[in-house]
């Protein structure tokens, strides 16, 4: 069997399609990028943008199943670029897999497809999708998950995965900016501490083969559902943030702004960026504000119900094997 992996070169993707090979399963990878780290590793690479169908055609020919993680994942940009790489794309993945056959789909998701700016504290699966979203990057995730849940059928059995704040050795994406950030002296807290839900990647993982495994199933109970997937163990923003960055040998953070201050400085900072046209990411967003200053966290009985998943790596275990990888990888210098 055959298994695609959409954004393998990314640190959630590359973490599957390592597990698949550990699993002794043949893998096809699909990036934009060029990744001989996963050539080494024996891994058929296809290089090419999800946005473009033909080329998600040809990638997925000859698979069994896909795991579809590729996505834009930033704070600002056009609602053009997230929309071609989110909703499209997800989209031809859809069509690419009902054209050749493929009989399992496991997208990622996020939690953000719930989030409208307020407290998110305890919800399930029943949690609408709000109104409005405060960014593009919500707003098109779950536009392409209502696509991936509305495709399942007796011949193409999907899920969607909603792993918040993925963290662990290797990241690629959190852990980097935020010790970007503070180096800089760009972060502060905003507000009251919030609570707050992770997973580390061992679990994201889990939940991935997890889910895939029950679409196998002819009366699978997962197919056509969303699932929030986490470390079940909420914690202040504050603390997460100050743990990544101890675990990278860094101080913690202790200046601090009021969240109605941070909110009038990230729209001020959003107009100013929008009016003149700049491209690079504002020192503050709303989703930014957002995240920061609002509780998120999540009821996940129903993975633990539907797809057997038990987070079995502890947020504590996670971060001793966060820092012994940073002290043996060096990733920041």
């Amino acid at each position: 069997m055959k298994t695609l992996v959409t954004g393998a070169g990314g640190f959630v993707g590359g973490a599957i399609t390592r597990a698949l090979l550990d699993a002794g399963r043949e893998v096809r990878s699909f990036s934009r990028g060029a990744y001989p780290a996963l050539e080494a590793l024996g891994v058929e690479t296809v290089r090419g943008d999800v946005a473009n169908a033909k080329a998600v055609s040809a990638a997925v020919r000859g698979c069994d199943s896909v795991f579809h993680v590729a996505a834009r994942v930033d704070f600002w940009g056009s609602y053009e670029d997230f929309f071609h790489a989110n909703t499209l794309g997800t989209q031809n993945v859809i069509d690419a897999s009902r054209e050749h056959g493929v009989g399992r789909l496991v997208y990622t998701s996020t939690p953000s497809v719930v989030g409208g700016g307020g407290d998110v504290s305890g919800v399930d699966e029943s949690a609408p999708y709000p109104a409005r979203y405060l960014a593009h990057y919500p707003a098109t995730k779950a536009l392409a998950e209502q696509a991936v849940l509305a495709a399942n059928d007796d011949t193409l059995r999907t899920c969607a995965l909603r792993p918040h704040l993925v963290w662990g050795p290797g990241d690629t994406s959190a852990l980097p900016r935020l010790v970007a950030r503070a180096r800089a002296g760009r972060v502060r807290l905003v507000g009251d501490p919030r609570f707050i839900d992770t997973c580390y990647i061992d679990n994201c993982v889990d939940a991935q083969l997890a889910a895939e495994a029950c679409l196998a199933h002819p009366d699978s109970a997962c197919a056509g559902r969303a699932y929030f997937i986490t470390q079940d163990e909420p914690i202040t923003g504050p603390q997460f943030m100050n743990d990544m960055l101890a675990a990278a040998g860094l101080p913690p953070i202790t200046r601090r702004v009021s969240t109605p201050v941070a909110k009038l400085a990230a729209a001020v900072l959003e107009t100013v960026y929008s009016t003149l046209r700049i491209e690079r990411e504002p020192p503050l967003t709303r989703f930014l504000v957002s995240t920061l200053s609002t509780d998120h966290f999540y009821d996940i009985s129903a993975a633990r119900r539907d797809l057997g998943y038990a987070p079995r790596v502890s947020y504590a275990e996670g971060m001793e094997r966060l820092r012994a990888w940073i002290d043996e990888a060096h990733p920041f210098g």
